[in-house]
Parts: structure tokens; sequence; C-alpha cells
């Protein structure tokens, strides 16, 4: 497959308001790319477009305001883009939510919340624009997984559970779209300085000292800029890479899991928990809030 071509693309972007998101629609735009981009924060989307078009003034930047909790404001949304924009050269599903707290700890809703945003949205619109994809010769896929799509702590039942299913389902469509030119990348952010964590939830049995304590831990290794991330991933679609890894927060868990695909956990409370007696739920390393 020969590499991706920025220029002259249509690419959209979710959780495009701040974080990776905010970097990719940069980096894109400095490529070429015009843009789709998705939030439900107004205010800091608008921010980016009015950005991006004082940097690239040739670049064309939509926006749509959607929260991807709701199904069905999402396939409406879905509907509008694919009849706007019939030939999508790149979709960058990178919107994420996150929740601590053990399985026992949250309701059933807060849940499916983790799952409505982190899963079922970019099934959702994967599916809608796929026939955009399938029209643009060359097109590409990118679904931002998680570190936690290749590990499961204690603690982060939800986001880990949402995670890996991004990952099965990006990796079924890679065999299954090679047949149509379209190039699939599955990528997994380790320690990236997002808003992620200023904005998970806490689940209902959680206690405001056990989740504190847990963020304090993990915020110790957010220390990979945004912009780093998106220029990483760029550069693994641009060279049709189908799975990138950002940083040793989550190359080292990756080999972890690898070697000791069931006994991982143990390192993973002295690591990341410094010598707690028990797993705290620790809030998710990365993504964007949608």
């Amino acid at each position: 497959m020969r590499r991706f071509e920025f220029a002259g693309a249509t690419a959209v972007v979710t959780g495009a308001a701040s974080g990776i998101g905010a970097a990719l629609a940069h980096g894109l735009a400095a490529r070429g790319s015009d843009l789709v981009l998705l939030d439900r924060d107004t205010e800091r989307l608008d921010a980016v477009a009015a950005a991006i078009h004082t940097a690239h003034p040739d670049r064309q930047v939509h926006t749509y305001r959607v929260d991807l909790a709701d199904a069905a404001a999402t396939a409406r949304v879905a509907v509008e883009i694919g009849q706007r924009h019939p030939r999508v050269r790149l979709l960058v599903n990178n919107a994420g939510v996150g929740l601590g707290g053990r399985f026992d700890q949250v309701t059933f809703d807060e849940f499916s919340w983790v799952i409505d945003v982190n899963f079922r949205a970019v099934a959702q619109l994967t599916h809608a624009l796929l026939p955009a994809l399938k029209a643009e010769p060359g097109a590409h896929l990118v679904n931002v997984s998680s570190l936690f799509g290749l590990i499961a702590p204690a603690g982060q039942t939800a986001y880990a559970a949402s995670k890996f299913a991004v990952r099965g389902l990006t990796e079924a469509l890679r065999h299954e779209l090679v047949d149509d030119g379209i190039g699939v990348t599955s990528v997994h952010p380790g320690g990236i300085r997002t808003r992620i964590t200023e904005n998970a939830r806490v689940g209902s049995g959680v206690s405001i000292e056990e989740y504190t304590a847990g963020r304090a831990q993990f915020e110790k290794l957010l220390t990979i800029a945004p912009e780093r991330a998106a220029e990483v991933i760029l550069r693994g679609v641009e060279r049709r890479r189908g799975r990138v890894l950002i940083g040793w927060s989550a190359k080292v868990p990756d080999l972890l899991a690898r070697i000791m695909p069931a006994s991982y956990n143990r390192l993973l409370v002295v690591g990341l928990n410094r010598g707690v007696t028990r797993p705290v739920p620790i809030p998710p390393p990365v993504a964007d809030p949608t």
C-alpha cells in the first residue's frame, strides 16, 4: 500500500477541541488537509478552528458540536457529514472518556456511558462513514485505543473493556478493508498530557480519597505532549502502520503483557501505585474528552 497523501484530503477528527485531537487537527492542516472536527465543547472547538484558520487560511475547517454518548445525535451528525463530505480520506476516532472505579464500585449506567462514548460511537461513526472512505482512493482509518487496550489494570474495568473493544474492532477492520485499499491503524498512547483526567468521572462507590490518591500517582506518568503524540500518529498513518504505540509507558506494559499475560497486574500494582497495598482506581492516561 502506497504512503498516505495528506495534501488535498478531507480528514474527520473526533475529540478535536483539545489534547491529541487538537494537535492532530493542527498537524493535518499543516500537511494540507481540509478538516471536519467534532467535539462536545463548542467553545474550545471554535478556538481550535479559529487558530487553524489564522495559521492556514487556505484550509477548509468544518466543526460539529456533538455528544458522542448520544447515539441519536451521533447518527444525525454522521449523516450530515456523509452528505456534505461524500469523500473522506482520513477518519480519526480519537474522542474518549474515563471512569475511575472497580466494577463493583460503578453503576451500570456509568459503565454504559464509557462503552457508549469509547466504543459504540467509534463503531457507529466508522460504519456510517465507511462508504465515504471507500469512495476515496488511498483512504485511511485511525482508531485511538489506549495503553489500557493492551493491559487491563484493576480499577479500570469500564475503560479497559471499551479500549480492548476498540482494539478488536480495529484489527478486524484492518483485515477486512485491505482489499479496498484502506489502511487501518490502532493507536495505543501511554502517558499523554491531555484533559481526560480532569474530565474523568468517579464511580458512585469510589471515595474521593481513594480516587485522589490514584490520580496523583498516575499523573506522574503523564509526560508526553499531545503535539508529540500527534506527530507519531501522523507518521504512522503516512507509513500505513497497523499499530502505533506512543511512549515507553505504552511499550513497556505491552511487552510485559506479552511475557506475563496472566500475572502482569502484580507489577502494575507496584509500578503504578507505589507500594499501596491494594490497587486504587487510577484515571485513564490517554485520549481526549468528547
